[in-house]
């Protein structure tokens, strides 16, 4: 059971991810980070099974750093969507798929602007101003769409984050109460402690 969703405006994208980890009806850890930095600009958000994101993630953030290196220049978000998508695919076709739903949250330092990009499973992504992953995207989904607006700014996304967070402690059984929250613009990627919401 994961919770993640993303918000992407003109110059800047959020991404919440909890920090729960369960298996059926165990809950196994509190505190873990379903987060990856890939970039200074670019980070992802995982959800699915424990040890797919983990093993998927590690190997896409050293593919992206390998890049950098190689290339003495980072991918861009979109460039870093392709490559997690083909990935996936290539995997999917295997005998070895991964169960790794993917939020992909960056800044392009040479246009300025924000994006998000939406992956599953399955491979198939979209570039979205809004997403989710999980059970939470019955509950966010709403409140996402008539909150969020092309123009909005930092505050109101965080504003948008805030009522998403109050929707799933009102309505969904589950109780999410820890939450990685990052935020990506032209300063780089950051993260916020949940006490400043």
């Amino acid at each position: 059971m994961d919770a993640q969703f993303a918000i992407a405006g003109k110059d800047f994208a959020i991404s919440v991810a909890d920090k729960k980890v369960a298996r059926s009806i165990v809950t196994m850890k509190h505190d873990k980070d379903k987060t990856y930095d890939l970039t200074p600009h670019t980070f992802i958000s995982v959800a699915g099974e424990p040890g797919d994101t983990d093993n998927f993630s590690e190997y896409i953030q050293a593919n992206v750093r390998l890049y950098s290196i190689r290339n003495s220049q980072d991918l861009t978000p979109s460039e870093t969507a392709n490559f997690i998508r083909g990935e996936l695919s290539s995997a999917l076709r295997s005998r070895r798929p991964y169960q790794v739903n993917i939020l992909v949250t960056g800044f392009d330092k040479t246009t300025g602007q924000a994006s998000l990009y939406w992956i599953d499973y399955l491979s198939a992504m979209a570039k979205v101003p809004y997403a989710a992953h999980g059970y939470c995207s019955y509950f966010v989904y709403s409140t996402m769409d008539r909150e969020y607006s092309p123009d909005i700014t930092l505050e109101k996304g965080l504003e948008i984050v805030k009522k998403c967070m109050a929707s799933l402690k009102q309505r969904f059984l589950v109780d999410f109460s820890n939450y990685t929250i990052k935020i990506t613009d032209k300063q780089g990627i950051r993260e916020i402690p949940m006490s400043e919401l």
